[in-house]
């Protein structure tokens, strides 16, 4: 079929694109030019680019018109790291989601997958169902939340499938270098001490490639609802952190308790991913400990190609 992919050079996006194209999928790939893919690199004969911005509805709708996606993964989204969460951009990713999704029905797609946060959640309810209380404190979160609600609603309206996917938290090669794991990775290759918070957070982490695993299957499989993509299994971030520098050899180089506890941190976030599971076509295919390792090759590899050249 013929899925349409915002947002497709990003950590997720990437993923989602590859793993379509695995699955023999037409992939569509919302872009202003090739010039500056990063994580797309030689996929430009593979894929289809749609050449328009979400913000030019007269080039979206032409280019839409022309390439008549069946379907949508819509994973674009302001993520700038240390300002996503009170960035007004997030207002106007609510907008462009919205008209994305009028400009969808009117060229004929049949179901749209979009993508929400934990976030939503009332973290204070333990372990996060999607039937369970929201309570986003955030202006991503509530921009988020908020297109849940209305595009859940005007879908119906439209006649068009709807999938909600709350992502948790992510790892795996080729993320943002200023986000945790990947920034503990690079301070310890480096030798440098790392500094931590106490590390009793408490966190569900999930594999890039197991997430976007679940956003293939939401696409091909048209299913409608609110899914928590998400591991299901709580851990510390200590653990996590430790597992990094145990498997480097230099775990006294991570400075717990260095950074005070953010008060806005909730202490628990864990989600239940039995609904995702009971699709019976989904299943994690990555551990924390062989996910972590093999993050950290990755950018071993990646520190030695940039020493050579």
């Amino acid at each position: 079929m013929r899925v349409l992919v915002t947002g497709a050079d990003g950590f997720i996006g990437a993923r989602v694109v590859r793993r379509l194209l695995e699955n023999h999928h037409q992939v569509g790939v919302l872009t202003r030019g090739v010039s500056g893919w990063r994580r797309l690199r030689g996929l430009e004969h593979s894929v289809s680019p749609i050449k328009s911005a979400l913000e030019d509805l007269d080039a979206l709708g032409s280019e839409l018109s022309r390439w008549r996606p069946e379907v949508c993964i819509h994973l674009a989204w302001y993520a700038e790291p240390g300002l996503y969460r009170t960035a007004p951009q997030n207002l106007a990713c609510l907008q462009t989601s919205l008209q994305l999704l009028e400009t969808l029905a009117l060229v004929g797609c049949h179901h749209v997958v979009m993508v929400g946060t934990c976030a939503e959640y009332d973290t204070d309810a333990g372990y996060l169902k999607e039937d369970g209380p929201t309570r986003p404190t955030s202006l991503y979160a509530a921009s988020k939340l908020a297109l849940n609600v209305i595009a859940g609603a005007r879908a119906t309206q439209l006649g068009l499938g709807f999938t909600w996917a709350r992502l948790f938290y992510l790892y795996g090669p080729g993320e943002d270098p200023r986000r945790l794991v990947p920034a503990l990775i690079q301070a310890l290759l480096r030798g440098e001490e790392f500094q931590a918070m106490s590390g009793t957070q408490v966190r569900d982490y999930l594999h890039v490639d197991d997430v976007a695993a679940a956003l293939c299957a939401f696409a091909e499989q048209a299913v409608p609802g609110v899914f928590n993509v998400c591991s299901g299994e709580p851990i510390t971030m200590a653990h996590l952190m430790g597992i990094v520098g145990d498997f480097l050899g230099c775990k006294h180089l991570i400075r717990f308790g260095a950074i005070p506890d953010r008060d806005w941190e909730p202490p628990f976030i864990c989600g239940d991913n039995r609904r995702l599971r009971r699709l019976g076509t989904w299943a994690p295919q990555h551990t924390l400990a062989e996910g972590l390792r093999a993050t950290v090759r990755w950018w071993e590899a990646r520190d030695r190609t940039s020493l050579a050249s």
